[in-house]
């Protein structure tokens, strides 16, 4: 199997990442195994994060590297969290505090104003140098509830609502969510565009 190095210490990713990335032989790595840290994400979109973990995460442990830049946009907060999304509430990482800060400003926003989008942009880099990485996009539409529901999935999922299905993000057991998910989105372009790239 192709060994490759995920820029994120997220296990949560990992285990969304890897389960996809298996049926095409790739053998994925949290770059903690290697003893890199966080680098600081201080881009501004979702492609430039992704290209600042990657570069990082391929720079010291000499592997390709995949990244994903990740979040939730929401209509009535004009996009925000965004890039934001894990420190929204200013402790990276912090889920609990994040949807409490997202349902906070959401009080008394009308359902049909609370569309939102997750979004995500996954960048493969052959090497640190790699002027050519290749970089994929995938989104899954919603809206947020003002409750949660279900014990699945990780973020926002318990109050990301998908109307078609009926239910939340973190209802879905992980199978359906790696199908049908912003992220999987990303990764079913990125299976699409390796057949004519060499990592």
């Amino acid at each position: 199997m192709k060994r490759l190095v995920l820029a994120s210490g997220n296990p949560g990713k990992l285990r969304e990442l890897a389960a996809i990335l298996d049926d095409l032989g790739y053998d994925l790595h949290a770059q903690s195994e290697f003893g890199v840290t966080e680098v600081a994400e201080t881009g501004t979109t979702f492609v430039e994060n992704a290209i600042i973990k990657a570069r990082h995460a391929a720079e010291y442990t000499e592997l390709p590297a995949l990244a994903d830049d990740s979040g939730i946009e929401v209509d009535a907060l004009d996009g925000a969290p965004g890039v934001y999304s894990a420190r929204f509430a200013g402790t990276q990482g912090d889920d609990a505090a994040n949807n409490r800060l997202l349902i906070e400003k959401l009080r008394g926003v009308p359902a049909p104003q609370r569309g939102a989008r997750y979004r995500a942009v996954i960048v493969l880099m052959r090497h640190a140098a790699d002027p050519s990485p290749l970089i994929c996009e995938g989104s899954w539409d919603g809206m947020i509830q003002l409750e949660p529901a279900g014990d699945n999935g990780f973020g926002y999922d318990p109050y990301f609502f998908v109307p078609e299905l009926g239910c939340t993000s973190a209802q879905l057991d992980a199978a359906e969510k790696n199908r049908l998910s912003h992220r999987a989105r990303a990764l079913g372009e990125l299976k699409r565009k390796l057949g004519a790239w060499h990592v």
